[in-house]
């Protein structure tokens, strides 16, 4: 896989144990230079298939870590978060009482959430912040059935009739996918990887993320992310209890239309997880979202030094490992070269 020579299938029956000692000259390498365009039996490579670098930055942004986030993007063109970036400028610069906690001479103040260990309160705030920005700013209302609420609801309660007009207010998305995380008991990193396939959803499948169906996409994209990201991955029938009026045959066919939208795409690489991470924390800046700070226990700075002495002494062997590596191939250069000349 990777290379440019295609499979080779023989025209008989699957091959037997029996049948392993076959000839080489039986079994031909076809390659592209000996199949000619209208044979149609050369598989194209996977790159010559990608779109070009520009292009697929630009609309996949849950693919590149380069491009983008569409969260902080919609977010941006709020008039609000500019006027509240404003707001915060001038009481930072204003002699008046400070809202945020700065160290000092005697007291250090830390923030607890890390891209490797994120807090989980402050982390599902954010995303929910950022589901709040994409159907406040979407762009239309392009949805598709699977997700619509008012074909699939998720409870026997009478969908109103304006239910695909009036936007959901940031408490309530805040209390659905919390409901949802601690039910399931799910991580601080499945949230950020909710995200990531509830945009890469939107820009796959070209729809939305509207009242009609924010509620659907977002649980499909939790119970996808629990059983990528997690490793006692919750079951179908578990979200059931949460949401105890939803069948299981009504999820498991959700989240098969979720993986095939995503045309089964559910790799996260750790630049894209980090740029999402990073991303949430400016818009929690954006928004007056502070993640909490503890000021620095003495239990917490022996803590740190402790980590700290661990990595040293790891980097301290990794670079003694490396110039072992390099002294041994010295080494073998100039037996050789002492052969070569003896020779």
């Amino acid at each position: 896989m990777g290379g440019s020579v295609s499979c080779c299938i023989s025209p008989g029956e699957s091959p037997k144990i029996r049948r392993r000692q076959v000839e080489l000259e039986e079994c031909p390498i076809t390659t592209a230079e000996d199949v000619s365009e209208d044979t149609g039996t050369y598989l194209q490579h996977i790159s010559d298939r990608e779109l070009p670098d520009e292009l697929a930055q630009e609309s996949n942004p849950s693919d590149h870590p380069r491009a983008s986030t569409l969260f902080l993007n919609k977010s941006q063109t709020d008039v609000s978060v500019r006027e509240k970036r404003k707001s915060n400028y001038l009481n930072h610069m204003s002699p008046g009482l400070l809202t945020k906690k700065f160290s000092s001479c005697s007291t250090i103040f830390l923030d607890d959430s890390t891209v490797s260990q994120p807090n989980l309160k402050s982390t599902i705030k954010c995303v929910t912040l950022a589901i709040y920005y994409h159907i406040k700013n979407r762009d239309s209302n392009r949805s598709v059935d699977i997700f619509d609420e008012k074909k699939h609801p998720l409870s026997r309660e009478k969908v109103p009739d304006d239910y695909s007009v009036v936007d959901p207010e940031h408490k309530l998305i805040y209390r659905f996918i919390r409901t949802l995380f601690s039910s399931a008991q799910l991580t601080a990193e499945c949230a950020i990887v909710t995200l990531v396939y509830l945009e890469r959803l939107l820009t796959y499948a070209e729809m939305d993320i509207c009242p009609c169906n924010w509620k659907r996409i977002v649980l499909g994209a939790i119970l996808l992310a629990s059983k990528v990201w997690d490793d006692q991955a919750v079951w179908n029938v578990d979200y059931c209890q949460i949401l105890k009026e939803m069948t299981v045959e009504d999820m498991n066919e959700m989240e098969r239309h979720f993986l095939e939208l995503l045309q089964f795409n559910i790799n996260v690489p750790g630049s894209v997880y980090a740029k999402y991470y990073f991303d949430l924390r400016s818009l929690a800046d954006d928004n007056n979202l502070s993640f909490p700070l503890e000021p620095l226990s003495n239990k917490r700075a022996q803590k740190l030094e402790a980590i700290s002495r661990l990595c040293e002494d790891k980097y301290k062997d990794l670079c003694k490992s490396t110039m072992r590596r390099s002294v041994s191939v010295d080494n073998m250069a100039g037996i050789k070269n002492s052969q070569a000349v003896l020779s």
